[in-house]
C-alpha cells in the first residue's frame, strides 16, 4: 500500500504538554479524519508534519519523503488550512491569485476561478471585509488551486453553514477520485467525518489512542447500555472503554454483533463518532 503520509513515533516535549509517540499512516487516495478534545495534540501534530516546529523524535513522510526546509518541490504538493488564515486584509480574491501565480508554479488561474464562482466568493471584495466563513472558503478554494497531492486542513468546515460544508466536503470527495491525492482533516464536526472520511485518528492527551476505518466505526463498534451488575460480569477483553453514567454504564465494543450474541441481555446501540470520542476521552479503559 502506497501512504501519502506517515507518522511514525513523533515525540514533542512541552513544559505542561506532551505529544508522545504518535503513529498513523494515510494511504494514498484516502480521507482521515483527526478527532480529539480541545488540547489532544492534533494542531500540534500538523504543525510538526509542515515542519513548523522542530520534533524531539520521530519520523514523517509525505509522499515517502522527509519534509525539509530546503524541500520546496515538496512544499508545493501540500496545500494547508488553518483554522486562522492570515491573507493580507487589503488585497481582493483576484489580486490574491497573481500573488500566489509568483509562489507557486502549477498555479491553476482558471481552476481557482472556477472555485470562486462555485464557491461564491467575490473576486472583487476586500478580504478584510469578508466573513469568517468566507475567509475559511477562500483559503480552501486557494488549497485547491496550486496542483497539491495532498490536503492538510485543520478545523477547515468550522464557521461555515451546512450548505456551504456539504459543498467543500463534495470538493475534498473530488480531490482524492484519481487514488493518487491524500486528505488529512482535523474537525470538531464529527458529522462532517462520518460523510467523507475513509479513517478516523482519535487522539487524546497527546497520544493516538485508536486509529480505525471509519466504515467499521460506524457498523461494527457499538455501545453496550449495562445495569451495575452486567456490567461486573463482563470481561476486560470485551470491551475498549466505559463510563458510569448513574445507575447504567456504557460500554465501547469492538464488535456489537459478538457482543450482542454473547450477551442477549444488553442492549446494544451502534456508535457515532462523537459518542466513541466520548468514551475513549472521558471513560475508562
Amino acid at each position: 500500500m502506497n501512504y501519502g503520509i506517515e507518522v511514525e513515533n513523533l515525540t514533542k516535549i512541552y513544559p505542561n504538554f506532551k505529544l508522545d509517540s504518535v503513529t498513523f499512516q494515510v494511504p494514498q487516495g484516502s480521507i482521515m479524519g483527526l478527532v480529539g478534545e480541545n488540547g489532544a495534540g492534533k494542531t500540534t501534530t500538523i504543525s510538526a508534519m509542515l515542519n513548523m516546529i522542530q520534533t524531539d523524535s520521530g519520523e514523517i513522510r509525505i509522499m515517502g519523503k522527509k519534509m525539509t526546509d530546503e524541500d520546496v518541490e515538496l512544499r508545493e504538493e501540500i496545500g494547508v488550512v488553518f483554522d486562522t488564515v492570515n491573507f493580507s486584509p487589503e488585497l481582493t480574491a483576484c489580486r490574491l491569485s497573481k500573488v500566489f501565480s509568483e509562489i507557486y508554479k502549477n498555479w491553476d488561474e482558471r481552476g481557482y476561478r472556477e472555485r470562486l464562482e462555485q464557491l461564491k466568493i467575490p473576486s472583487d471584495k476586500k478580504i478584510g471585509k469578508f466573513s469568517r466563513g468566507m475567509t475559511m472558503k477562500l483559503s480552501i478554494a486557494v488549497a485547491l488551486s496550486h496542483g497539491a497531492k495532498i490536503l492538510i486542513l485543520d478545523e477547515a468546515t468550522s464557521g461555515l453553514d451546512p450548505i456551504v460544508r456539504e459543498e467543500i466536503l463534495d470538493l475534498f470527495l473530488e480531490f482524492v477520485e484519481d487514488e493518487k491525492r491524500t486528505v488529512l482533516i482535523s474537525s470538531h464536526i464529527t458529522s462532517d467525518l462520518e460523510k467523507v472520511a475513509d479513517y478516523i485518528t482519535f487522539m487524546h492527551q497527546g497520544k493516538v489512542v485508536l486509529v480505525e476505518r471509519k466504515d467499521i466505526l460506524i457498523y461494527e463498534y457499538g455501545i453496550a447500555r449495562c445495569r451495575e451488575r452486567e456490567f461486573m460480569e463482563l470481561e476486560k477483553t470485551e470491551y475498549l472503554a466505559y463510563r458510569k453514567r448513574g445507575l447504567q454504564t456504557d460500554v465501547l465494543v469492538s464488535d456489537r454483533k459478538k457482543f450482542q450474541a454473547r450477551h442477549s441481555q444488553i442492549l446494544v446501540d451502534q456508535a457515532g463518532i462523537d459518542e466513541i470520542m466520548l468514551l475513549i476521552v472521558k471513560g475508562e479503559r
